[in-house]
C-alpha cells in the first residue's frame, strides 16, 4: 500500500518565486524528501520559448534543494505557461505523509513515472504513444491502482519539437511528422493524450492516420502539456484508493464545450463534496483544493451554435483566447482565479471541450 497523500495549492508571487514551498517545509506541512511532484501554471506566453516554466522549475528545485531533498532533479515538475485573462500564477504540490486519519473510504494516491526517451521522430507516432503508455502502466502501479476506473487525473510534460531537435533527427537519417515547432506542442500533447488513453482501456491503438486527426478518440482524465525542458514524458498519474488514509479524494468529468460549467461541478461532486442542485463557490467551505482541466478552440468555429473568430484571429493566437476564456468559467465556480487551465486539448476530453479534475479536502473540520 503507498503512503497516503498531502496536497496544497501555493501562489506564486513572481516568475523565480517559490516561496509557498519553501513556507509548506518550513511550518512542517509537508517534509521536503517526501515531495512526490508539482503541477504548476506560470505567469509566461506559454509558447515554446516560454522560458517562465524554466524559472519555475529552478526556483523549485533548489527549494527542494535547501531543504534536503536527496535527488530534487527527479521530482517531476509540470509546468503550463500562460496564465492570460484573470488566471493566477499558482503551483499544487503533491507529497507523501506520515501524518494522515486512517479510513476505508477512497483516498488520494499518486503514481509518478517517467517514460522512454522519447525522439524527436516519435512526436505526432504511435511509437510516441505506446512509450507514454507504458510509463502510465508504470505509473498506476507506483499509485497502487488496479483498476483504470479510479484513476481520474494524468498529468504529463512531454518534449515538443524545436529547429535543434529536428535538425538532430535529420542528421540521424530521421524525419519528424512536421517541422513547424509551435505547431508541435498541439501534437506532442494529443499523441500523449492517445497514450493515456491506451493505457487505461479507455481506445484501443490507434493507427498513425488517426493521430491529431480522429477526434472521436479520446481520454476523459488526460491533461497533457509539453515544452523544451525535457526529452521524456513525465508522468503523474492521480486517483483514489481504498485503505490508503487522507483526507483528499479526486474526482473527474468533462467539459463539453468552453461554457460548461456544470462539467466543473460534477467533477468536484465526484470527488465527494455534497452540493445543492444549483450551486454557488461558497457552498465549497474551503475545501476544494484545485481544479485542473484542459480546453481547446471548437474546430467548428462556434459555442453554442454562435460563430466566434478565435481560429480566424492573427493578432492573438486562438491558445490565449480559449485559456482565458475557459479560465473565467472556472474561476466562477470556484471563486478562486489559481485554478490550472491547460491548453492544446487534441484527444483530451470531447472535440471543443476538455477534462476536468477536482481534489476536495474531506477531512474534519
Amino acid at each position: 500500500m503507498p503512503d497516503p497523500i498531502e496536497v496544497r495549492k501555493v501562489p506564486i508571487e513572481s516568475v523565480t518565486d517559490a516561496s509557498g514551498l519553501s513556507r509548506l517545509i518550513a511550518d512542517g506541512v509537508i517534509e521536503a524528501d517526501r515531495v512526490l511532484a508539482v503541477v504548476g501554471k506560470t505567469e509566461g506566453n506559454g509558447g515554446v520559448n516560454d522560458y517562465t516554466r524554466i524559472l519555475a522549475d529552478r526556483a523549485f528545485r533548489e527549494v527542494l534543494a535547501e531543504h534536503g531533498h536527496p535527488a530534487p532533479e527527479s521530482v517531476p515538475l509540470v509546468w503550463s505557461g500562460g496564465t492570460d485573462g484573470i488566471l493566477s500564477p499558482h503551483a499544487t504540490i503533491f507529497a507523501t505523509t506520515a501524518d494522515a486519519p486512517a479510513t476505508d473510504e477512497p483516498r488520494l494516491s499518486v503514481g509518478v513515472a517517467m517514460s522512454e526517451v522519447i525522439l524527436p521522430e516519435d512526436i505526432g507516432r504511435p511509437a510516441m504513444v505506446e512509450k507514454v503508455a507504458a510509463g502510465v502502466r508504470e505509473a498506476m502501479k507506483i499509485a497502487g491502482i488496479d483498476d483504470p476506473r479510479d484513476v481520474h487525473y494524468v498529468q504529463t510534460k512531454t518534449p515538443l519539437l524545436t529547429l535543434a531537435t529536428i535538425t538532430d533527427a535529420k542528421n540521424r537519417g530521421q524525419d519528424t511528422a512536421i517541422e513547424e515547432t509551435g505547431p508541435s506542442m498541439d501534437l506532442s500533447n494529443s499523441t500523449t493524450a492517445l497514450g493515456i488513453a491506451v493505457a487505461l482501456g479507455e481506445i484501443e491503438m490507434p493507427g498513425a492516420d488517426q493521430i491529431h486527426k480522429d477526434l472521436s478518440l479520446y481520454s476523459s482524465v488526460a491533461s497533457c502539456s509539453s515544452g523544451v525542458e525535457l526529452d521524456r514524458a513525465q508522468i503523474v498519474l492521480v486517483g483514489n484508493v481504498r485503505g490508503i488514509g487522507g483526507r483528499y479524494r479526486i474526482g473527474h468529468s468533462v467539459m463539453k464545450d468552453a461554457l460548461d460549467a456544470d462539467g466543473i461541478w460534477e467533477a468536484i461532486k465526484d470527488a465527494g463534496l455534497a452540493l445543492p442542485d444549483r450551486p454557488h463557490p461558497s457552498d465549497l467551505g474551503g475545501r476544494l483544493v484545485n481544479v485542473f482541466m484542459k480546453c481547446e478552440a471548437d474546430p467548428s468555429g462556434q459555442v453554442r451554435g454562435r460563430r466566434n473568430i478565435m481560429l480566424d484571429d492573427s493578432d492573438v493566437h486562438w491558445h490565449r483566447q480559449i485559456k482565458a476564456a475557459v479560465g473565467g468559467v472556472a474561476a466562477s465556480v470556484t471563486g478562486d482565479p489559481a485554478v490550472f487551465v491547460s491548453v492544446a486539448a487534441v484527444h483530451q476530453g470531447p472535440s471543443g471541450g476538455g477534462p476536468v479534475a477536482a481534489i476536495a479536502d474531506l477531512g474534519e473540520r
